[in-house]
């Protein structure tokens, strides 16, 4: 399903099970999640931090919203991921789960504050459900967050793990480099079957090669989604700022689907050439 064309309308096909485009009748969820991966329907992800912009993608059908701690970047303006906290990032979740209806709100734990212990990895998350009200929560590596996988699971959090480049854990990688190349895929895929068994419900595969990500979907039962891994994974999850062009140099993996920051360009300097000239507001923008 590439374009929103290509989605029957649930409300003349009869297709309330469809994850993506499906009725608004109730939240998604994992059975959702894992329904989809059970008969092979590809689904789109991106990112939200605001309520507006979540109720846009909301009612355009999108399934899963995560509140990324790419808001270090996008929000905050820090030139990392590293930099924000759960207190920056709580607001935001509640933002994106008051803005919309029917979308799983995915809430990314922060560096710093789950890889300690499942305790502490416990304690986190408990916040973002509870102050929040998310839904899940997403967090970054392998069988070295086992623990706190099986822990989340146990406690009744779901979990969605991530794999590849893992930006948290950047200054160890040695930059935003691609991940699973050569012998390394092993290691990789011996992660995703681990993190499957502890009950992360998905992976995200960020920046692996197109065959590393090809096989690892089709090992496990759980769904896949990508984010420079190609065209085979179960689904795809793109910064939203990023597919909208807001960002300037955006990765090779990014497709630009709108240049939102040349129409807001024009539209802000639209605004204050009028305001300079005297022509805004004119009467019909001004009360009697």
């Amino acid at each position: 399903m590439s374009s929103v064309s290509a989605v029957p309308n649930p409300s003349t096909s009869g297709s309330a099970a469809m994850l993506y485009g499906g009725a608004s009748g109730r939240r998604v969820t994992v059975r959702d999640i894992a329904a989809a991966k059970e008969r092979h329907e590809k689904w789109p992800m991106v990112t939200a931090y605001d309520a507006m912009t979540a109720k846009v993608f909301d009612e355009a059908g999108i399934p899963v919203m995560l509140v990324g701690d790419s808001a270090a970047m996008v929000v905050y303006g820090y030139d990392s991921t590293l930099p924000v906290t759960v207190d920056d990032l709580l607001p935001l979740t509640a933002a994106v789960v008051r803005g919309s209806s029917r979308a799983m709100v995915v809430a990314d734990l922060p560096f710093g504050s789950y890889q300690a212990s499942p305790q502490q990895a416990l304690e986190t998350a408990a916040r973002f459900m509870k102050e929040a009200g998310a839904h899940a929560v997403k967090l970054e590596g392998g069988r070295r967050v086992l623990p706190q996988v099986e822990m989340l699971v146990s406690a009744g959090i779901p979990v969605m793990a991530h794999l590849g480049l893992t930006p948290q854990s950047v200054n160890v990688l040695g930059g935003y480099r691609v991940q699973g190349r050569g012998q390394s895929g092993d290691e990789l895929m011996a992660d995703a079957k681990a993190l499957e068994h502890a009950g992360a419900f998905s992976v995200v595969l960020e920046c692996v090669p197109s065959e590393l990500a090809q096989r690892v979907t089709a090992s496990l039962s759980v769904p896949t989604i990508g984010i420079g891994a190609g065209p085979d994974t179960d689904a795809q999850v793109l910064v939203w700022q990023d597919l909208m062009g807001l960002t300037p140099h955006p990765a090779k993996f990014v497709k630009k689907y709108f240049d939102l920051a040349g129409e807001m360009d024009r539209a802000v300097r639209s605004f204050a050439d009028e305001v300079a000239a005297g022509v805004f507001p004119a009467p019909e923008h001004s009360y009697r």
